[in-house]
């Protein structure tokens, strides 16, 4: 059975699409660009910064195309004038109420609110009037939010409900005085915030980024009495490409390496070797599990999110979590003993510093069972983003470095971990599977 066309004209252009449409999508199948703010395929469409508005004849005032579906014969103006002046006047309101030291902002060049203002040609601010001044939460140790950039968009709020389902934010209080924050307005610190950091990868302008902490490797480069290690997962050599403008999924691992070595990490290693010890601990743990029958089935601890999820939402299968740490606190243990012992390395002079996808390792790093005879396993957590960064202030060509391997013997490793640790177990894919399926057995469980 063929799915129903419907027939309808957008900016004199006729095109034909599947009844349920959208105005947003039909206008993007042909073609046609409608700017958004808060629209998300999929996980946030609501409509609620008006930026995608059209005009539809016939009808009074504005069409908000994200959510408005198609009919047939409908014709749509996507840039009309009247059209073109309200979006000038929604995005000017918006940015009335916004911080503007785009300069120093973790965003730059990468705002969404940014790039729109430059589109509409946004110079001057016209509604000047009262503006919040909001706190700044960074008490946690992997998410920063900043009030004084949200506008409000609710697509963070829908990347945690929605997709991670997990709920640790929403809007609260009315009107003027409406944001977005936990229950009781608490610091995320304090709230059933996994650090899973997706709110961070749905949110448009800086409001939410994660807390970096490059500054204190930078001050560990530079003492010569430290002797600093970097460890990289897997994901971040096909990531780490992106942020200088090289194709979606390029690896760079040669490259990587080198970049590292110049921003003068003494070795360089690759976390893939701390997951070839994780799954061989894990799997002896598995059997010492099946042959005494005891807390089957066992549950990996490679995702602090998943972790910390199965704490605060379900502390009843704690016992059912594999007693293994993840494999780059594993990693940083073994170099602060095994490696140090074998080097002759003082361990209380190395610093290992973990590059990850991942911002729930900044939290998991921090916990009191991650310390090994006083020490922790892993001094500093750092993103693709901040490597990134990195590079960039030390004025690196990333894109001409020659490719280096990792350093041996700790840079060696079978790659059968890999892709189960990237695949299963990495924090915004395990979290979200298994978050689901613990939430449908509780229904199940309370249905009865």
């Amino acid at each position: 059975m063929k799915d129903e066309l419907v027939t309808l004209t957008i900016d004199n252009q006729e095109i034909q699409v599947e009844k349920g449409t959208t105005i947003l999508q039909a206008a993007k199948q042909a073609g046609i660009d409608i700017p958004t703010l808060c629209f998300l395929k999929d996980i946030n469409e609501v409509g609620d910064c008006r930026m995608c508005i059209v005009e539809v004849e016939g009808r009074r005032g504005f069409a908000t195309s994200c959510i408005q579906t198609v009919e047939e014969g409908m014709v749509v103006h996507t840039n009309t004038q009247n059209v073109l002046e309200a979006r000038h006047v929604i995005l000017d309101l918006i940015i009335s109420n916004h911080a503007k030291d785009c300069l120093t902002c973790t965003r730059s060049g990468n705002c969404e609110l940014q790039s729109l203002a430059t589109k509409f040609n946004i110079s001057k601010v016209e509604f000047e009037g009262e503006k919040l001044e909001h706190k700044i939460d960074d008490l946690s140790p992997s998410i920063v939010r900043d009030f004084n950039k949200c506008i409000l968009c609710r697509r963070c709020v829908a990347a945690c409900k929605n997709v991670q389902e997990i709920g640790a934010i929403d809007c609260i209080n009315r009107g003027f005085e409406s944001c977005i924050s936990t229950v009781g307005d608490h610091s995320l610190n304090d709230v059933n915030c996994t650090n899973c950091g997706q709110c961070i990868e749905a949110c448009p302008t800086g409001a939410l980024h994660e807390k970096e902490t490059i500054d204190d490797v930078w001050i560990k480069l530079k003492d010569p009495d430290t002797y600093v290690i970097a460890q990289t997962a897997p994901a971040v050599r096909v990531a780490l490409g992106e942020e200088f403008d090289m194709p979606i999924g390029s690896n760079v691992t040669g490259k990587m390496v080198t970049a590292l070595k110049r921003l003068g990490f003494d070795k360089v290693f690759d976390t893939n070797t701390g997951a070839d010890f994780t799954i061989m601990e894990e799997a002896n743990e598995f059997i010492e599990r099946f042959q005494e029958k005891e807390h089957l089935p066992m549950i990996t601890s490679c995702s602090p999110g998943w972790v910390k999820y199965i704490e605060m939402n379900y502390p009843e299968l704690l016992p059912h979590l594999s007693t293994c740490k993840s494999p780059h606190q594993m990693f940083g243990a073994l170099l602060k003993t095994y490696y140090a012992k074998k080097e002759g390395i003082d361990p209380e002079k190395i610093y290992v510093v973990s590059v990850m996808p991942c911002i729930a390792k900044k939290f998991e790093r921090q916990r009191a069972e991650m310390k090994n005879n006083g020490l922790y396993d892993v001094d500093n957590v750092i993103t693709t983003r901040e490597l990134s960064r990195m590079i960039k202030q030390a004025n690196i060509e990333f894109t001409k470095l020659e490719d280096s391997v990792f350093d041996s013997p700790m840079g060696e490793a079978t790659r059968c971990s890999s892709y189960f640790w990237n695949n299963r177990w990495c924090n915004g894919g395990s979290l979200t599977y298994s978050a689901r399926y613990l939430n449908r057995k509780r229904a199940r469980k309370n249905r009865f």
